[in-house]
């Protein structure tokens, strides 16, 4: 393998808001040796996240931002090459935080977990079967814990999360109100997600939208957005409402802090609860949420979407094109082919 190229993506400068791929270069090393206790893992597909605006952000986050010249962190799901490790084959399916790459050596310890052959693709294991599957779990039912008649609201409905958010809310009984951007991810709200009502943030007044959507007002409210979405949202919130704060996509810059309507009255007078959400702190739960969602997605009660993008040369300019909203569906870049 030591005579191969190993194709990383680096970040080569510091974005001070939307990360664009003058941000990122593209370097050819050689594929590394694996020492003992490591595996030498073939990425399949690389995941891009919302989240990596932050990961690569100097403004404080949850997490150390990425290096100045070191690999685009990133999830993957790739095949094991080599093993020196006992709980690791050569060609088992693997996951976890292995980065923009072609190869990766990695201590067994750090390999986030095998994917079982469940009959779906395995891309899905960074999908709806991945982060954005296993946040929608618990972000919802462990925080926001909906109750049968409750309205549920979700802002980017028509997302990896979003979407997942709302059929779990469905499956539990609840209404669903999905917010979203463009005809066409109103179209997918209803028809494949299975949201009661749909609104087009960029095209309806969001006030009397939601007053429609919502006539007995919002109990639980699943924020991926916060800014004027969110702002309308709270303005419908019931007694004893339930928020769970997952993401802040609407806000391009944290430096300086923007400035908005004050939430604390309404959170007051109604009672009611917001809470951020990590997914990373549920680490030693995702089992539980894979084992729950797969009979529902292999029965078609959860359905998902992806959005395939072909060579490791379309990751500089990925998590642009998310935020500029070019997806339908989870967005991956797959770097090779299953019998690689």
């Amino acid at each position: 393998m030591s005579t191969q190229i190993n194709r990383q993506v680096i970040l080569t400068s510091r974005p001070t808001d939307i990360p664009q791929a003058e941000h990122f270069d593209i370097i050819e090393t050689a594929v590394p040796a694996i020492s003992e206790g490591q595996v030498l893992v073939r990425n399949l597909y690389l995941s891009v996240e919302p989240a990596m605006r932050g990961w690569v952000s100097a403004v404080a986050n949850y997490s150390e931002p990425v290096a100045l010249g070191g690999v685009m962190r990133s999830l993957t799901v790739g095949k094991v090459l080599e093993s020196r490790h006992p709980d690791y084959q050569c060609g088992d399916i693997v996951t976890g935080m292995f980065g923009w790459q072609d190869y990766a050596a990695i201590a067994g310890d750090a390999v986030q977990r095998k994917v079982e052959d469940n009959g779906l693709p395995i891309s899905t294991a960074l999908g709806v079967l991945g982060i954005n599957g296993v946040t929608a779990y618990f972000g919802l039912l462990d925080i926001a814990q909906p109750k049968p008649g409750d309205t549920v609201v979700v802002s980017t409905a028509a997302g990896a999360v979003g979407s997942c958010v709302g059929q779990l809310a469905k499956l539990h009984g609840c209404r669903t109100v999905g917010i979203t951007g463009g005809s066409e991810k109103v179209r997918l709200c209803q028809e494949e997600f299975q949201y009661d009502a749909a609104i087009d943030y960029r095209h309806d007044n969001l006030d009397e939208a939601l007053a429609k959507a919502c006539p007995k007002g919002v109990d639980v409210y699943f924020d991926n957005t916060c800014g004027p979405i969110s702002d309308a949202v709270m303005k419908q919130i019931n007694v004893g409402a339930r928020i769970t704060l997952c993401g802040t996509a609407s806000i391009t810059n944290w430096d300086p802090v923007p400035l908005g309507p004050r939430v604390q009255r309404q959170l007051l007078v109604n009672r009611a609860r917001m809470q951020g959400f990590l997914v990373f702190d549920y680490a030693d739960r995702y089992g539980e949420a894979i084992a729950a969602l797969t009979p529902w997605i292999r029965d078609n009660n959860i359905r998902y979407r992806e959005d395939i993008l072909d060579g490791i040369d379309k990751a500089p300019d990925a998590i642009a094109s998310l935020y500029r909203g070019d997806n339908l569906g989870k967005r991956l870049i797959r770097i090779a082919n299953e019998a690689a």
